[in-house]
């Protein structure tokens, strides 16, 4: 059972890295949240990995802190939550809003994350409530690091696919993205990634 990988990231993209270990390569899925914190291809890496088995395939999920392992196997816990919408959930919002939206019985903001029907909402809710106060007083994420500057098409192109890859339509991940970038958001993936969930959550 894989728990945790140290190496060089070998490649990067919104929702896959490769990590070289020692000569290994790993193929890891991980949530937007751990994208935004990984370094350049290159750089040393340290991820906390959920390992997922399955009859046909072993699945590695990583994670940059493990409050967000934590908060990832809590909601696999929940029925109608798989090991890949635990990702989407995570890609959707961050841990803390996550913690809140469950805490608050917020299934407007749950229900908006894709793949999340109303019934596993309430279930999140219900199963989970009490189960996540210890994670919401754990201190917030690491804070984001200064992000080398894209060209701004680039930027688009970056945020629309990530949008696309959790599952949004293409064109409603397309209008998202375009409202977000007149309404003046700063031209950096995250930024625009976040304002674009933020509108399609409405």
């Amino acid at each position: 059972m894989i728990a945790y990988l140290s190496g060089k990231l070998l490649e990067k993209q919104t929702n896959t890295v490769i990590i070289d270990v020692g000569g290994v390569g790993y193929e890891v899925s991980i949530p937007l949240s751990t994208f935004y914190e990984l370094g350049e291809v290159g750089s040393d890496v340290q991820l906390r990995i959920y390992t997922h088995v399955r009859e046909d395939a072993i699945q590695l999920f990583g994670f940059k802190t493990n409050r967000e392992r934590e908060l990832y196997l809590r909601l696999l816990s929940v029925q109608g939550i798989g090991a890949k919408s635990g990702i989407t959930m995570l890609s959707g919002m961050s841990a803390d809003e996550i913690i809140m939206a469950i805490r608050t019985d917020d299934l407007a903001r749950l229900t908006s994350i894709p793949g999340v029907g109303r019934k596993t909402a309430e279930r999140l809710v219900i199963e989970l409530r009490d189960k996540v106060g210890e994670l919401a007083s754990a201190g917030s994420l690491p804070l984001d690091a200064e992000r080398p500057t894209l060209p701004a098409d680039a930027v688009f192109e970056d945020a629309l696919s990530a949008l696309v890859n959790l599952g949004y339509q293409r064109n409603a991940a397309e209008k998202a993205v375009k409202q977000a970038a007149q309404e003046g958001t700063e031209m950096s993936v995250q930024k625009l990634l976040r304002r674009s969930l933020q509108v399609l959550a409405k």
